[in-house]
């Protein structure tokens, strides 16, 4: 496989190419490189609470250059117009090549750099290259405009957020986090995870997922009404869930509104914890991809269910209705399904969900125009938002009669 990310795009960039011309891309070979892969989860609006904090519109450059003022007048590697993170980062980079804006939700995202291999059978074309070792990174507030960082005025590049040196350790796999990480003093910082996926004995035939509480120490237990004018629209986990929850998982079939899985209804999978100073790897859980009897081995279409639930409470319970909004931080739900959205039988009267994408990825590959694939998946919760992270293993690519 390439490293210039372009195993899944190729066809787009050639029709692309054809209509625009060819435009050279110089690319620097990167010696012992590490891979990393950047999220702003800088999610706050602009509420009385947070009127005085800049917007979270970020560059991250890494080894810049100062003058004397402490100016930063080059970098090394610039990740310029990080924008706040979207609620799903997909199993290849599918921000390359979107010129409809310059905003990037996830570095390298949209930067044209070269990209980590398969490893172990995982696509991480996602994941940029940088030379291993120790770097000095320094994430700075720039304004939300269109004006490339290093060409804005020198009063707009003195913000700085986040400075600080890393190590990153040669051909190793690494997801930067930066967070807010306290909700009444509004203190930033940063959370550096270094992935071990990629190295574990994961089987093909299993969905895996793990979870991150992320969220600001004091969020859940703020005021409701000053946490942004949208939160009405983030469901049951809009005001936060606490700092320990336990999570359950349940799974259905697409064509099914009401009944679950046979012996796969609230099955525990294990506890939550807020966390925003330890980089642990949290452990990874799983249900079979092909779940459904029904299924012939090939495609499924079933879809899942997430309950967060403080210590004490299980789904069985059924402790809250669809129409209630408050639920004092003990329960929140997650509805992984198709692309993100639900039928308007499962939706109607329930508005407390909030919707991701299926953790089931189902592509054309091969002779099987929809084929369903096993994922490894990342769950983190920011501050009242849920965001998804896919990870899959290269497949074959289709077979056109």
């Amino acid at each position: 496989m390439s490293l210039l990310r372009r195993q899944h795009l190729g066809f787009y960039i050639i029709a692309l190419l054809l209509i625009t011309g060819c435009s050279k891309v110089d690319y620097v070979k990167v010696d012992s490189p590490a891979y990393l892969r950047v999220f702003n989860n800088l999610n706050y609006e602009k509420t009385l609470d947070s009127k005085d904090q800049e917007i979270p519109f970020l560059a991250m450059l890494i080894d810049p250059v100062m003058d004397k003022d402490g100016m930063p007048v080059s970098t090394k590697i610039l990740g310029d117009f990080l924008d706040q993170r979207a609620p799903y980062a997909p199993p290849y980079p599918s921000h390359i090549g979107n010129s409809t804006t310059v905003n990037n939700p996830e570095y390298p995202g949209k930067e044209d750099v070269l990209v980590a291999p398969v490893l172990n059978g995982f696509d991480l074309s996602s994941w940029a290259q940088i030379p291993s070792g120790k770097h000095r990174i320094v994430f700075l507030f720039r304004p939300k405009n269109t004006v490339p960082f290093f060409e804005l005025e020198s009063r707009l590049k003195t913000k700085v957020l986040i400075d600080t040196t890393l190590v990153l350790d040669e051909k190793e796999v690494y997801t930067l986090n930066v967070l807010q990480k306290d909700y009444q003093t509004k203190k930033n910082g940063i959370l550096l995870r270094h992935e071990n996926f990629y190295k574990l004995p994961l089987s093909d035939s299993l969905v895996y997922v793990n979870f991150y509480n992320l969220s600001s120490k004091g969020y859940w237990e703020a005021d409701y009404t000053g946490k942004g004018a949208n939160i009405g629209n983030k469901g049951a986990l809009g005001d936060g869930i606490r700092d320990r929850m336990n999570v359950f998982y349940t799974l259905y079939r697409k064509s099914s509104t009401e009944s679950s899985l046979s012996n796969y209804f609230g099955k525990y999978l294990g506890e939550l914890k807020r966390n925003t100073g330890e980089p642990d790897v949290s452990p990874y859980y799983s249900f079979p991809l092909f779940a459904d009897p029904l299924s012939d081995g090939i495609h499924t279409d079933i879809w899942q269910r997430l309950d967060l639930l403080a210590p004490g409470m299980d789904p069985s319970s059924k402790p809250y209705t669809g129409i209630q909004k408050e639920t004092d931080n003990n329960w929140a739900p997650i509805s992984c399904f198709a692309n993100g959205t639900l039928p308007l039988d499962i939706i109607r009267g329930d508005e407390n969900y909030v919707l991701l994408p299926n953790m089931i990825v189902n592509i054309h590959s091969g002779v099987y125009k929809s084929r369903s694939f096993a994922t490894v998946n990342t769950i983190e919760i920011v501050n009242g938002k849920a965001y998804l992270t896919t990870i899959q293993r290269k497949y074959a690519a289709p077979i056109y009669k």
